[in-house]
């Protein structure tokens, strides 16, 4: 792109930036994260321009207004999750979309495997699991594996395993997202042949109402995780108009503050199925609050609240 076109596509947006710098460091970071992308973008193809030198004036300008004090770090922490993160999940609404539909193909997969091949549970989930299971079916405590360790040990194991999934499957996106989409197929083909078993066994709305209790923000995070991976995989495979190193690291670097951010939530699904979910015979209406408030802060916090903030933020 020449450089006059570059100016005149974003000559507005910049003096809007510009105007905004009176208020506090929450409403900077998303202008701040736009500005170093250009500026990025102008050091790449008009280094010695007039231009260049502008933006990384006004882009030092940004960074000061939001980290001039010595409450900086809580201050980085806050805007983190308040505005950072959200932006991060609407810029790459796409990928996070595409991961989600992947999963979900994957999981359909699985599951019809299962109802189709009779010994595609033991193959995904092992001899042990299902032995162990239907044991507890006939006993009459179809999920009673989920309290057969202390809360402690299973919060730990669980916490640690799951930020260990995600972080794999962020990090395999290197790989042009293949490696990406492998996880998510590992992980899709589990869970729809993990919940046909239960339907099989006539405990499917059962088990959504205990599973579910932690599942909805584990497989959430884990998609979202996905998601990051596509981020980084596919700014290599398609750069657009920066350098494929150029691209990869924003990319990378934006796919690691979106697998970086899924670590409450997967801290929170850990504590409930380490504390929670063993408790199988709670009240419905409990399990239902549960999963509810958990699928709605998903829906509001990567879909809903991006949405409003970018809106408010650029005005569109």
């Amino acid at each position: 792109m020449r450089e006059p076109i570059f100016v005149k596509q974003n000559a507005k947006k910049w003096e809007r930036f510009e105007s905004s710098q009176g208020q506090g460091p929450d409403e900077l970071a998303d202008s701040f994260i736009q500005i170093t992308d250009d500026l990025a973008y102008a050091k790449t193809f008009y280094p010695k321009s007039k231009t260049t030198v502008y933006l990384n004036g006004l882009a030092g300008r940004f960074h000061q207004s939001i980290y001039k004090n010595k409450s900086e770090k809580g201050n980085r922490f806050i805007t983190f999750w308040k505005y950072e993160l959200p932006l991060l999940f609407y810029k790459h609404r796409k990928p996070l979309l595409y991961a989600f539909t992947f999963f979900m193909v994957f999981c359909l997969i699985g599951w019809l495997s299962a109802m189709y091949d009779e010994n595609f549970v033991r193959l995904i989930m092992g001899d042990r699991y299902v032995d162990e299971t239907n044991a507890n079916i006939a006993r009459g405590e179809p999920f009673g594996i989920y309290g057969s360790d202390s809360e402690f040990f299973t919060f730990f194991r669980i916490a640690a395993n799951n930020i260990y999934v995600s972080l794999v499957t962020f990090v395999s996106g290197i790989i042009f997202s293949v490696g990406t989409l492998y996880h998510l197929f590992q992980n899709g083909i589990m869970l729809g042949a993990f919940q046909y078993y239960f339907f099989s066994k006539g405990l499917g709305m059962q088990s959504v109402l205990v599973i579910w209790i932690h599942g909805t923000l584990e497989i959430s995070a884990i998609v979202i995780a996905g998601g990051a991976g596509l981020v980084m995989g596919n700014s290599l495979l398609f750069p657009k108009t920066y350098t494929r190193m150029e691209s990869l690291k924003k990319g990378a670097a934006d796919g690691m503050k979106i697998a970086i951010g899924l670590v409450p939530i997967f801290l929170t699904a850990a504590f409930f199925e380490g504390f929670v979910t063993r408790h199988t015979h709670m009240p419905i209406w409990l399990s239902i609050g549960i999963l509810g408030s958990s699928a709605f802060f998903i829906i509001w916090y990567v879909i809903l609240y991006p949405r409003k903030i970018y809106n408010t933020a650029y005005g569109t």
